[in-house]
């Protein structure tokens, strides 16, 4: 019956949440650019109160690692440090992209057989920071910045096992360089019931991050090198 203040400030969009076993008692999006580090801080308060919360009476913070916008990353963490620290409650990362991979499974072509799900997100000119998954959600391609090009769609076809499922704000870079029949395209994107379900995951697994040390997945320095 864990109490948890979910913070993603990663993409354009952000959210905050308060959630208790899986149930969303209070949130609030901001879709305005560049106001994140306002929205953070006032959202929680005021959720706080719609929700009836006593923030010492939450059992964890969940928050977007990353990839995605640098200075978003950069207020999001902030926020949720200093919650954790000064309330003494466990931090829990989620990345991006494990968030839409877990996503793909509401699409119908997820079921397909042996589909992976090549999870990305828009990272300028042709480039995305990506990461494949299997359908056991199961890391396959480490997260990096990948530079696209068609060598390095049709090498990743040549090797895929199945299908490739692209998913997130980069995969229309992707669709814009191949058709090939292979490659399937999904316009969802996460949501709080995806937010909740993998932070309940690693709650309940005790997986969480150093305080101190709990630091953005930027990954813009390292580039995924061609064949």
């Amino acid at each position: 019956m864990a109490i948890i203040l979910h913070i993603d400030t990663a993409g354009e969009k952000a959210m905050i949440a308060f959630t208790k076993n899986k149930e969303v008692l209070a949130s609030k999006e901001n879709t305005v650019p560049n106001t994140h580090a306002a929205f953070v801080q006032a959202s929680i308060q005021e959720l706080a109160t719609q929700a009836n919360i006593d923030l010492h009476s939450i059992d964890a913070i969940a928050v977007t690692m990353g990839p995605g916008s640098y200075t978003g990353l950069r207020v999001g963490l902030a926020s949720a440090k200093g919650i954790a620290y000064a309330l003494q409650k466990p931090l829990i990362g989620l990345s991006t992209l494990a968030l839409l991979a877990n996503t793909s499974k509401r699409s119908p072509l997820f079921s397909s057989k042996g589909v992976q799900i090549f999870a990305m997100i828009d990272a300028k000119r042709m480039e995305v920071f990506g990461a494949i998954y299997n359908q056991a959600q199961e890391m396959t391609l480490k997260e990096q910045a990948i530079e696209l090009d068609t060598a390095f769609i049709e090498n990743l076809v040549i090797r895929g096992t199945g299908p490739i499922l692209c998913i997130g704000s980069g995969a229309q870079k992707v669709m814009e360089l191949s058709q090939h029949p292979s490659l399937l395209y999904s316009d969802l994107t996460y949501n709080i019931m995806d937010f909740i379900a993998l932070a309940e995951s690693k709650f309940a697994l005790q997986d969480f991050e150093a305080i101190a040390y709990a630091s953005p997945a930027y990954l813009k320095d390292f580039y995924l090198k061609k064949n």
